[in-house]
């Protein structure tokens, strides 16, 4: 299974090698074949276009240490840290600092004035895409039933859902999905949870009500 998934994810990347998420997808799939270099590979490319991406610098430092490239990995590591840091990202925030731990390296030290920042804008009453980390607008009603709907009503903002549908038509058309098909629907399914940040243990979670309403 996860062959196929590298396969349509190297296609999607050929394709268009301006897409982040195909890149990060099969990073993402790489990584979880144990394949270390090439996840690293894609993942430096996913963040070369989206330098936002907190999940991807986590992913990506992951990736470098498997291969064994310590230093490399350390300093894309703070980086990822300090990105998190600046956009209120707890949760790649967090994970990031036990990967540095793991090597006997503490996170950086955060200035004073990033993170007021990122606590102020938490503090608004802005509606922060747990996505992009920035303000954005709720959308009106979730995007389709069921727990997952609900959350991603509650955590990703209109803007992002919007980006999103323009993604996942790519999604459709490059690998060409039938949704009479239930295999068909969990690939476009698992392209859509990781385009969001929903990774399996917080998917699980979700599924399972222990996760909290509002991320962060």
């Amino acid at each position: 299974m996860n062959t196929d998934r590298i396969a349509n994810f190297e296609r999607m990347a050929h394709a268009d090698p301006t897409n982040e998420m195909a890149h990060f997808s099969l990073g993402n799939a790489y990584l979880q074949a144990g394949r270390f270099a090439e996840a690293a590979q894609s993942l430096e490319k996913c963040i070369e276009l989206a330098p936002e991406m907190s999940k991807a610098w986590q992913l990506c430092g992951q990736a470098q240490l498997g291969a064994g490239w310590s230093d490399k990995a350390v300093a894309t590591l703070n980086r990822g840290y300090e990105v998190a840091a600046s956009k209120g990202d707890r949760m790649p925030q967090q994970a990031i600092a036990e990967l540095l731990r793991g090597v006997g390296r503490e996170p950086p030290q955060i200035a004073a004035a990033q993170a007021e920042a990122a606590e102020a804008l938490r503090a608004s009453g802005s509606f922060i895409c747990s996505r992009t980390g920035r303000a954005g607008s709720k959308m009106d009603a979730p995007p389709f039933r069921g727990p997952v709907g609900a959350w991603i009503h509650e955590n990703i903002s209109a803007e992002t859902w919007k980006a999103w549908i323009g993604q996942g038509t790519k999604v459709i058309n490059e690998l060409r999905l039938d949704f009479s098909r239930d295999k068909d629907q969990e690939v476009y399914d698992q392209h859509m949870h990781e385009y969001l940040g929903l990774d399996a243990d917080l998917l699980a979670r979700i599924r399972a009500g222990n996760a909290p309403a509002k991320a962060g």
